[in-house]
This record gives C-alpha cells, structure tokens and sequence, in this order.
C-alpha cells in the first residue's frame, strides 16, 4: 500500500506536483495527501489573497480525490516528518529547491529524517 504525500507552497506551482502525486499512485491501494506547511513570518501560502489560494487547493484535492492539510509551524521539518508518521506515509514528492548547497536544503534533511520510513522523490522545476 502506498500513501503518497506531496508538499507544495505557492498555488499556481502546485498542480504539476499533485498530478505527479496522483499519477504515482496510480490504481494502488493507498491514499493521496496534499500537505502545505506556512511558515508563521511568511504571508499564508505565500499568497496575499489566501482565500483565493486555500480555495484552490480544496479543489485540487477534491479533483485528484487528496486529503488537504494546510497547517503553520515555525519547524517546517518537524511537521512534515510528524505528519509522514501519523499518516503511514511511503512516497513524498516536492518540488527541486532553489537552494544551492544540497546539504543545507530541506529535502536533503527530510531525506535523512525520513529514511527507512519513506522515499523522497524529487519533481525537476520546469
């Protein structure tokens, strides 16, 4: 069984990754999660017209059959690993990061967190 969790941030970027996530699951028995974690210092989904945004992310969930979960922590790593374990998690995908040093990149520290537990897969930017 597969539960596939894709982490996503600004909204207009977001539907190739849950796409991939809904592809990936494919006809498995498993579930498909939809996880945005806003830092509090940051404006919610990086988006000034949050309603706009939230609402846009229920509707991908609803169209791709996702849980939706939308939550602000100042440890964006903790929630997400918390998260992998309270839902069974076995596959996250995330968008490749900007970031330039690899070892200072979040996905490399998720990948340490989360190791044995569940596989990262990284989508390319377009």
């Amino acid at each position: 069984m597969k539960n596939v969790m894709v982490c996503v941030t600004q909204q207009k970027t977001c539907d190739r990754l849950i796409q991939r996530g809904h592809e990936f699951l494919g006809n498995d028995n498993g579930e498909l999660f939809i996880i945005h974690v806003a830092h509090y210092q940051f404006k919610f989904l990086n988006n000034s017209k949050e309603g706009e945004a939230l609402e846009y992310l229920y509707e991908k969930a609803l169209e791709y059959g996702a849980n939706l979960t939308v939550v602000r922590s100042n440890d964006i790593l903790h929630t997400l690993v918390d998260l992998v374990k309270k839902n069974n998690i076995t596959h996250i995908i995330l968008g490749q990061s900007g970031e330039m040093q690899p070892c200072s990149n979040l996905i490399f520290k998720l990948e340490k967190k989360v190791q044995g537990k569940a596989e990262v897969i990284v989508v390319p930017a377009s």
